[in-house]
């Protein structure tokens, strides 16, 4: 889909990049009512990879992130595969929710399974070993708003047109990688893999606690930097703790690379 929007990305400035993103109409792929899907260059497979993560939608800012880097390397001659693959690679999960996310990965002992020293190097030296790719791989917005999980994306068609097309390919071609979906929306998409038979089910680790900044709480205490006394009414700590006991036991008794 790259070669549809190349004019229009290495034509246009930064600035008119990120508001095409929030408006949505230059770079408009479908829309059905309060909804519309936009492009930004996230269809690369890493094929290969070892661990697969899935958040919900790219959002504005990760959308913008990643145009704005395919329009830099699309004007310094880089092919379509080695633009799509760095844009991915210097968008996806950008900002506060990487740092987030590397630690819980850490803390459940990913990192030692991958046979690194940490995971932050998925986004660096060893980052053929991961795939980063969401529920719905293009940015969706909802009344002009990042879409965060309603109406539903597996009873919406044109929400689940996104994860039966693009979703599926990217789990045919994955199938053998450890699956992550972050928060409770990408894990009803992944589910639906499991359903259809794409995905193994011991292959798949949920229960993270989404890396969003809004989730510090939550996050805090999963990593137990906060202690139980500490939290607010709503954090749920009791879940927290089974998912944490979970995903530490199922990470110790993934098969090891080539077993």
């Amino acid at each position: 889909m790259l070669s549809r929007f190349r004019n229009l990305i290495t034509s246009a400035s930064e600035q008119e990049i990120r508001a095409d993103v929030t408006l949505g109409r230059r770079l408009l792929i479908d829309e059905a009512g309060p909804i519309t899907i936009s492009y930004a260059p996230f269809e690369h497979i890493q094929r290969g990879a070892r661990v697969v993560f899935v958040g919900i939608t790219p959002g504005a800012q990760q959308a913008a992130n990643a145009l704005i880097e395919a329009r830099r390397r699309l004007l310094a001659g880089d092919d379509d595969h080695r633009t799509l693959a760095t844009a991915k690679m210097f968008a996806s999960f950008s900002g506060p929710m990487r740092s987030n996310l590397i630690a819980m990965l850490d803390h459940i002992g990913l990192s030692r399974w991958l046979g690194i020293s940490g995971t932050a190097l998925l986004w660096d030296e060893h980052g053929a070993l991961a795939h980063f790719t969401s529920a719905l791989c293009f940015p969706a917005l909802v009344d002009g708003k990042n879409y965060s999980g309603q109406p539903s994306l597996v009873t919406t068609p044109i929400l689940r047109r996104l994860v039966d097309r693009h979703l599926c390919e990217e789990a045919e071609a994955l199938r053998d990688a450890v699956w992550i979906p972050l928060g409770p929306k990408a894990a009803d998409a992944v589910r639906l893999l499991v359903q259809k038979d794409v995905l193994g089910s011991s292959m798949v680790l949920d229960g993270l606690p989404h890396p969003s900044g809004a989730n510090a709480e939550r996050i805090a205490y999963f990593l137990g930097r906060k202690s139980r006394s500490a939290l607010s009414s709503k954090t749920g700590p009791d879940g927290l703790d089974s998912a944490r006991e979970r995903l530490l036991a199922k990470v110790a008794t993934l098969p090891r690379h080539g077993t």
